[in-house]
C-alpha cells in the first residue's frame, strides 16, 4: 500500500465529503439529460479543489500535482465524473510555466475564485487527429490582433467555458526549420468571440461528455492573448500533456477502485443457491485479479506524479500510467458488469454508466497504441513506426 502525508489523507476525506452530496441518482438524471454537472462544479470551486495547483500568490491552494491527482482520484471513486472538470487542472499548466506576469495576474485569481472557467482546450482537428504537427487551424498576426481559422473536435466543455487554450499554426509548415516549430499558443477570451467569429455545435457521444467542435471564422482576438513566444506552442504544451496523462491515470484508479468495491458489495450481499455469489471462485477471482491490477498501476500513477512534481520530464512515466491505469479501469469495468449480471445493465445501479463513461480512456487523450509506440522508439530504442 502506498503511505500518505496525513495532508494528503486530509485532502481525500475533503474530496469524499464534497461527493457525498452528489449521489448516483444527481449523476443519473445529468445523464438522462445530456446536462452539465453545473453544481458539481460550482462545489469544486468553492472548496478550492479546482484552484489546488494555481499559487497561493495568486488564490489558489499552491499544492503539487501529486496531490491534484488523489482529489481526481478520490472524485471518480465516490462515483462522480471528474471529466466535467478536470481539464482546468492540466491546462493550467501552460499558463503557469510559460504566461506572462501580466496574464497571470489577469486571469489566475478569478480562475480560481470560479468568476472564470478555464476548461476548453482546442487542439484535435477532424483531418489530423492525434497528429498535431499537421494541424490546419492557422492565425495570423494583423497589427494588434491575430486573425484564426479553422476547426477543432473534441473540444469537451467549449459551451461551458469562459477561456480557451488554442494551439494554431503561425507559420506555415514548410516554412519552419523544425517540424516541431511554427505552432503558438493562445489564450481565447470565449465570452468575446463566441458568435463573432467563433461558433461551437455539441457532438452527441455515447457518454455525458460535454464535447463539441469548434470552427473559426476570422475570429479576431488581441496579440496579448499569445502565451510565450510565436512559434514554440507544441513545446510549451507537451509539459501540459504529461500532467493531463497523470491526472486522467488517476480519474482512471478512482474508477476501477469504485467497480472493484461495487463487485464485491454486491457479490457479498447476492445470493444465488443458498449462498453469497461471491463464495464461488469464478466471481470472487476476477475481482482479485482487477484489485492486483489496479494496485500496480496506482504506483505507476504516484511514481510519475512525483517525477513531474521533481521538475523531471516523466514522458515516459506518465504515458505508462495512463497506459496502465486506463486499461485497469476497463478490466474493472467488465468485471462489474459480469458480476451484476442483468442488473449491470440497469441504470438505477450506476454500473452501466459509469462503464460507458470508463471505456473512453483507452482511446482518450492518447490512444493505447500511440502510447506503445512511443515507449518502443524513445524508450526502448526502437525503430519509429509512424
Amino acid at each position: 500500500m502506498i503511505t500518505e502525508s496525513e495532508d494528503i489523507s486530509e485532502i481525500r476525506r475533503a474530496v469524499q465529503a464534497l461527493c457525498a452530496e452528489f449521489p448516483g441518482a444527481y449523476w443519473r438524471e445529468k445523464d438522462s439529460e445530456r446536462a452539465y454537472p453545473a453544481e458539481f462544479v460550482d462545489a469544486l470551486t468553492k472548496a478550492g479543489f479546482l484552484a489546488a495547483l494555481i499559487p497561493e500568490a495568486y488564490g489558489g491552494s499552491g499544492l503539487k500535482l501529486d496531490a491534484a491527482a488523489v482529489i481526481m482520484e478520490e472524485i471518480q471513486a465516490a462515483g462522480c465524473n471528474g471529466a466535467s472538470a478536470h481539464a482546468q487542472m492540466y491546462i493550467m499548466n501552460t499558463l503557469l510555466k510559460y504566461g506572462s506576469e501580466e496574464q497571470k495576474q489577469e486571469y489566475l485569481p478569478r480562475i480560481a475564485t470560479g468568476e472564470l472557467r478555464l476548461q476548453a482546450f482546442g487542439v484535435s482537428e477532424p483531418t489530423s487527429g492525434t497528429d498535431t504537427l499537421s494541424l490546419r487551424t492557422v492565425a495570423v498576426r494583423d497589427g494588434d490582433e491575430y486573425v484564426i481559422n479553422g476547426q477543432k473536435i473534441w473540444t469537451s466543455r467549449a459551451e461551458y467555458s469562459d477561456l480557451m487554450m488554442l494551439l494554431a499554426r503561425t507559420t506555415p509548415r514548410e516554412d519552419v526549420a523544425s517540424k516541431t516549430e511554427g505552432l503558438s499558443i493562445f489564450l481565447v477570451d470565449m465570452r468575446k468571440v463566441v458568435g463573432n467569429g467563433m461558433t461551437i455545435k455539441p457532438i452527441r457521444t455515447m457518454m455525458n461528455h460535454s464535447t463539441t467542435e469548434v470552427f473559426f471564422d476570422d475570429m479576431r482576438i488581441p496579440a496579448s492573448a499569445l502565451i510565450g513566444e510565436e512559434g514554440k506552442g507544441f513545446r510549451y504544451i507537451l509539459s501540459g500533456m504529461n500532467a493531463e496523462r497523470i491526472l486522467i491515470a488517476a480519474e482512471c484508479i478512482g474508477d476501477a477502485k469504485w467497480f472493484i468495491k461495487k463487485a464485491s458489495d454486491y457479490a457479498s450481499e447476492r445470493n444465488v443457491f443458498g449462498r453469497a455469489i461471491g463464495q464461488n471462485q469464478g466471481v470472487q477471482f476476477p475481482i482479485a485479479r482487477c484489485y492486483a491490477q489496479m494496485c500496480a498501476a496506482e504506483l505507476m500513477v504516484h511514481h510519475s506524479a512525483q517525477v513531474f512534481d521533481a521538475g523531471g520530464n516523466p514522458g515516459a512515466e506518465a504515458n505508462m500510467a495512463k497506459l496502465l491505469a486506463s486499461e485497469a479501469s476497463w478490466a474493472a469495468a467488465d468485471m462489474c458488469v459480469q458480476t451484476h449480471g442483468g442488473f449491470g445493465f440497469a441504470e438505477e445501479y450506476d454500473v452501466e454508466r459509469k462503464f460507458r463513461e470508463a471505456r473512453l480512456y483507452t482511446v482518450a487523450p492518447i490512444s493505447t497504441n500511440l502510447i506503445l509506440s512511443y515507449l518502443a522508439e524513445h524508450v526502448l530504442g526502437l525503430p519509429r513506426s509512424y
